[in-house]
């Protein structure tokens, strides 16, 4: 047998593996679940006016997305933010709630390593990426914005 016949055998025998996905209410439950925490984004902000009324529009997001990212990594710490993202895939990632499960997760299972070597070191292998090429990207457009006025 030589490689590709090997290779195409290999693919099918991963695709009769392969659990069946059902595309149609994966994205329904995406779109409820991540609609959901945008609604409560939106629940806490007005509740953040209603507590301090004279706070500016920039505060009252700032509030709202540090609530957001606790509320997100306290749900992670007990397990169940894990199984929001199961069931609702997408729609738990997308929104900042997802970005602070990706660093809560490995901080909190690789807490056994150690401070430094385990929670420090791990905390931002699936966050990281994301955050140097936002800081890269957000670099070349600033100086694109500088050098060009647009």
């Amino acid at each position: 047998m030589d490689v590709m016949d090997r290779n195409k055998a290999y693919n099918d025998y991963v695709l009769a593996k392969e659990p069946a996905t059902k595309f149609f209410p994966s994205l329904i439950w995406a779109f409820l679940v991540g609609g959901a925490i945008c609604i409560l984004g939106e629940g806490i902000g007005d509740l953040v006016k209603l507590i301090a009324p004279n706070l500016p529009k920039e505060d009252v997001s700032s509030w709202v997305s540090a609530i957001l990212i606790f509320l997100a990594s306290f749900l992670t710490g007990i397990g169940v933010y894990d199984k929001i993202g199961a069931f609702a895939g997408a729609g738990s990632i997308v929104p900042i709630t997802g970005f602070s499960n990706s660093v809560t997760s490995p901080a909190i299972e690789f807490k056994k390593e150690g401070l430094i070597f385990g929670t420090c070191a791990k905390m931002f292998t699936i966050a990281g990426p994301v955050i140097v090429n936002g800081v890269a990207v957000s670099t070349i457009i600033g100086l694109i914005y500088l050098i060009f006025g647009l």
